[in-house]
């Protein structure tokens, strides 16, 4: 392949990527006009259209997105193990994209990354806090986090969290006079905080199980909310039973402050995993992140 033409693919492949020429043309070192003449260039060769451009952005074309699907994986690869050879220097360095639940990044990344990021300033990590069943390779992060019973097949997946266990809780003003569930089919006498799923619009099931049997529970209430932060103040505010990580509420109860129920429905299961693709090689940095969150308990 002439040497222009690998060229203009890593141009065109940056340019989808990034979504911006401004931005491709910093990655690659290079001004705008001479990436925008280099894009130009390639589409006459192909006779095809591979990019839609607006004044705002940058999109691919059907035709540039299977160009995409061909070529970046290739480049992205011939990346990794460019990174990679930082690892015969004293710091690993690079960038690292992971996508995790809040509950995730405050109970078990952020953690890990106070301690890890100090000793290595050439390593740099952008969390995006989302609840989405996000597909890694497609959105081009290097790995996700997930509960471990919901990670895919064709990932390789580490465990980084014990197992974890919900608690059913409301405050003793709102059980006052009310009568207290003794399964789960008991909630829909009661009003519930509900946890939305901003990725999906609409609400999170209530998950139970006692001796191998499994109930999912869509529960009502006046409130529906993405923090599980604030859920636990709704619920400390009386407004109703909350559904929330028996971590976030031990203390509540010990002190008074909320009462649990139905816990002989609310079983521990798979912790918090680091899910990525099992073909490819991980980067030094990512394993010096990997070796910070693996959970040896």
């Amino acid at each position: 392949m002439p040497r222009e033409n690998m060229t203009d693919l890593l141009s065109f492949a940056t340019v989808a990527k990034e979504g911006s020429f401004t931005r491709a043309a910093k990655r690659l070192g290079v001004t705008q006009s001479a990436l925008s003449h280099a894009m130009n260039n390639l589409e006459a060769r192909l006779g095809l259209q591979l990019l839609n451009r607006s004044t705002r952005s940058v999109s691919t074309t059907e035709a540039g997105e299977r160009l995409l699907r061909a070529v970046g994986p290739q480049f992205e690869q011939i990346e990794v193990e460019l990174t990679a050879l930082t690892g015969m220097r004293d710091k690993p360095a690079g960038n690292i994209r992971i996508t995790a639940p809040e509950h995730a990044v405050e109970t078990v990344l952020w953690p890990a990354l106070q301690r890890m990021l100090p000793d290595y300033p050439d390593i740099t990590v952008e969390v995006v806090t989302s609840d989405a069943r996000t597909d890694i390779v497609a959105e081009r992060f290097d790995a996700g986090v997930r509960v471990g019973e919901y990670v895919e097949k064709d990932m390789v997946a580490v465990c980084i969290a014990p197992p974890m266990r919900m608690a059913v809780v409301g405050a003793p003003a709102y059980l006052k006079g009310r009568s207290r569930p003794r399964g789960p089919e008991d909630l829909t006498g009661h009003r519930c905080i509900n946890l939305g799923r901003v990725s999906r619009g609409d609400l999170f099931p209530w998950e139970f199980e006692k001796a191998g049997k499994e109930v999912n529970v869509r529960v009502e209430g006046q409130l529906a909310l993405t923090s599980l932060r604030v859920i636990r103040n709704a619920a400390l505010a009386g407004l109703g039973l909350a559904y929330l990580p028996e971590e976030k509420v031990l203390a509540d109860v010990a002190e008074g402050r909320l009462v649990r129920v139905l816990k002989d429905w609310c079983e521990p299961f798979p912790g918090y995993h680091l899910y990525y693709p099992s073909r490819r090689q991980p980067a030094p940095a990512f394993t010096v992140l990997l070796e910070a969150l693996r959970h040896r308990g």
